[in-house]
């Protein structure tokens, strides 16, 4: 009987050789498989195949197109509904309100009674005709004060010249009626001109009482607003090129002709800009005719102030208010034309 073979024997060596092809092998391959414990993808050494590469390469187009897409699936006016609804809250609601007061009176009638009865009010023609006089008035006196304050800081070496041009970037900055209160500190009542005028003649009281006019409100308000031409007269003086100025010096022109024939055609868009400026500041100028102390000059402001809180009649109001921001728009749109052409 044949001995069972024995779990304790030796095995007989395995003989090298070719392996028999697998039915699962591709026509063509040499039959390698790799190691145990390496990924289909990666070699022996743990690097990436081509294809495992190219496949990667593939995919990372397709996610951030696919980021892109989705940022673009934003429609692009969405973006402008937080600004507008807060323009909307803080500045178009208020002002239809306005609108809406003004057609609608308290004490009934047609949607336009109140306008036909505010026109037809002599103190609102007053009124109207004092803002604009004050306003054109104070535009003209800022522009030919500015550019000739303009001119000495420009071409004029003195000392302190650049320190005067920068006190007139903050002077931009300060509130209209701190003019006004300097103003009533000099040419008040109770100023200084006044007090210096009776020590010195003994009257008991001084001559100086025009800032409750309209010729005072008019000097308060060229005051403030003269460097508001100023500033963009500088930056247009700072472009001008020396070299025309020392060709027409040295062929014998006069300073008058050089200022009329050179500098002047290169300071028009700037005082057209600085003009339109101002001419819209005046308009709506309330502090200063307030602050002097005019009673006898009712401007549009001055009247919607009377009729809305010492009056209590809100159509009235609404409806010069209405005419003023009429007035106020289309002078800013004349205003931006004007910077526009200027490069302001």
């Amino acid at each position: 009987m044949a001995e069972a073979p024995r779990l304790d024997a030796p095995r007989p060596a395995a003989v090298p050789g070719p392996r028999a092809p697998s039915p699962t092998d591709a026509p063509g391959t040499t039959g390698h498989r790799p190691p145990a414990g390496t990924d289909a993808g990666t070699d022996a050494g743990g690097n990436a195949t081509a294809d495992t590469a190219t496949a990667r390469t593939t995919a990372a187009p397709t996610a951030t197109g696919r980021a892109g897409a989705g940022a673009r699936s934003v429609p692009r006016w969405l973006w402008a509904v937080p600004p507008v609804a807060v323009l909307a809250l803080v500045f178009l609601y208020p002002l239809a309100l306005v609108v809406q007061q003004s057609l609608t009176p308290e004490n009934g009638g047609g949607a336009f009674d109140a306008y036909a009865s505010v026109f037809a009010s002599h103190g609102f023609r007053e009124a109207l005709g004092t803002t604009v006089w004050l306003a054109v008035g104070a535009t003209v006196g800022c522009l030919v004060l500015g550019f000739a304050l303009a001119l000495v800081i420009a071409f004029v070496p003195f000392p302190g010249a650049k320190g005067v041009a920068k006190f007139i970037d903050v002077f931009l900055s300060f509130p209209s009626f701190l003019i006004t209160l300097a103003l009533l500190f000099i040419y008040g009542t109770v100023g200084m001109a006044n007090g210096v005028w009776t020590d010195l003649t003994g009257a008991a009281d001084g001559p100086f009482h025009f800032l409750a006019t309209p010729w005072g409100v008019l000097l308060a308000e060229i005051t403030y607003f003269t460097p508001f031409v100023m500033r963009p007269l500088l930056a247009a003086f700072s472009q001008l090129d020396t070299a025309q100025l020392e060709v027409a010096s040295s062929l014998g022109a006069k300073p008058a002709r050089i200022v009329r024939r050179v500098i002047l055609p290169e300071a028009l868009p700037a005082l057209a800009a600085g003009g339109s400026l101002v001419l819209v500041m005046c308009l709506n100028e309330f502090g200063i005719v307030l602050f002097t102390g005019a009673k006898d000059v009712t401007t549009l402001p001055m009247l919607i102030y009377g009729k809305a809180i010492l009056e209590s009649d809100y159509s009235a109001a609404c409806v010069v208010a209405v005419v003023n921001i009429a007035i106020s728009v289309g002078l800013f749109g004349l205003y931006r034309v004007v910077s526009k052409r200027a490069g302001a």
